[in-house]
């Protein structure tokens, strides 16, 4: 890995890491497969998509990153309900978030959970095809991610995972161009 590269993973990772000091447990992801990088979906002013249902976003006021990710589902249509939270720890036991998936917010959208920084297409896929799950989880906050952008475009690799109902996870959606 080049030495510009490092320099901006680093700084990314410590302004990241600040902005959401208070964000739950991270957990460490084994890298996996990737497909192409999400394609970033403007801040320009959206229209609210009345097919899609309201999301419901928990997180602390400190967090800057959770912020720019409802700033992402607004230009992808949806209305947002930003919940501050000084505690997210019970909101994520109610709603099913296993435990080592955790991240910095925890969304509520049309009767699923959606934990962490998930691209607003995967949230799209999963309501149209409306599996027996609990939701969505992306653990942790990966590089370029949304809400987790890189000043050079860079995406880590990263997998969405599928919360079945029992709460065992799988592979749902792979984005980030791999390290």
């Amino acid at each position: 890995m080049n030495r510009s590269l490092s320099l901006g993973l680093l700084l990314g990772t410590v302004l990241a890491t600040t902005a959401c000091a208070r964000a739950a447990e991270e957990s460490a992801a084994a890298p996996v497969a990737s497909t192409a990088p999400v394609a970033p979906i403007q801040a320009s002013p959206a229209k609210v998509d009345p097919a899609l249902p309201v999301a419901i976003v928990h997180k602390t006021a400190s967090c800057g990153c959770c912020g720019i990710w409802v700033d992402h589902l607004k230009a992808a249509g949806f209305q947002v309900d930003v919940r501050d939270t000084d505690d997210m720890n019970p909101i994520k036991v109610r709603l099913g978030v296993p435990v080592g998936k955790a991240s910095c917010h925890t969304a509520e959208i049309g009767g699923y959970v959606v934990e962490g920084h998930i691209p607003a297409e995967d949230i799209k896929r999963l309501l149209a095809e409306r599996p027996a799950a609990r939701g969505l989880v992306l653990p942790g906050m990966p590089a370029g991610s949304p809400g987790m952008e890189m000043p050079d475009g860079y995406v880590q690799s990263y997998t969405v995972e599928l919360v079945r109902t029992d709460g065992s996870t799988e592979p749902f959606a792979q984005h980030g161009q791999g390290g």
